[in-house]
This record gives C-alpha cells, structure tokens and sequence, in this order.
C-alpha cells in the first residue's frame, strides 16, 4: 500500500451538509470536537469545502429546496466519498416524513451508505458511524 493511501485512512476530511435541520445533531457534531470527545486527535477533522472531503456529512430533513443543491455538491465531492445520514430526520423523515415540504429521506437523493438515528444522535454514535464510514470507504477504494 504506498503512502498516500495508508494516509488517506487513517485521517477522513467530513463535510457536514445540513439539508433543513432543527440544528440539535449540528450541536452533538460540534460536540464531537470538544476536548472531551476530540474527534481530531483521530485525524477526523471538518472541513469547509465538499471538494476536500472523504465524507459527507448530512442532518435535517431533506426539504424541496435542498434538493438540487445536495446533488450538484454530491457530484463535486471528490471520489470514492462515503454519505453518512445523521439523525432521525435524515434517516426517515421523523415528524417531517409526509410534510408538503420535505422530500425526505436523503437515500431518495443521493445513496447513502452509513445511517446514524437518534434524535439527536450522541457523540459516541457520531464517532461509531463515522468509523463505519471509513470501512465503506476501504470497500470503495478496493473496488476501484
């Protein structure tokens, strides 16, 4: 395995995409960044640009006005990239599921390879999903 491989495992770039959430699993993912969880001495760092990440992040229900947006910034992010639905809304729809609004959930958008529900998830699920994540995208990158 050369260098740069075994380095792009072991520290994921997330892209958190909030797609219409009420903001409780953005509080618990800025809560994974804390010094009591400290998700970035893993190497699991947020980053501010889609065309830098590895995973995607995505809380809320997914209204119609998100839609669009969600796909062109699904096609930019860079390949293979892991989808990780976080929270009871993205996961299903919640109490938004057969709202006029909401075109939930995200897997009808774009595929999604890692659900995280809870409303809202703790940071230890965040943390386990994220590490699932990082198998899915070993899976990707051997079937390159």
């Amino acid at each position: 395995m050369s260098f740069l491989k075994k380095a792009l495992t072991k520290s994921p770039w997330v892209f958190h995409l909030s797609t219409g959430s009420c903001n409780n699993c953005d509080i618990e993912i800025i809560d994974c960044l804390t010094p009591r969880f400290d998700v970035e001495r893993f190497g699991v760092m947020l980053v501010g640009s889609i065309r830098h990440a590895d995973i995607i992040l995505i809380t809320g229900s997914m209204n119609k006005k998100s839609v669009k947006r969600v796909k062109v910034l699904y096609e930019q992010a860079p390949r293979p990239c892991a989808v990780v639905a976080c929270g009871t809304c993205s996961c299903g729809g919640h109490f938004f599921r057969d709202s006029y609004n909401t075109d939930t959930p995200v897997s009808k958008t774009i595929p999604v390879d890692v659900y995280i529900p809870g409303c809202p998830p703790k940071p230890e699920a965040l943390i386990a999903g994220i590490v699932k994540a990082l198998g899915k995208l070993d899976e990707k990158r051997k079937n390159r």
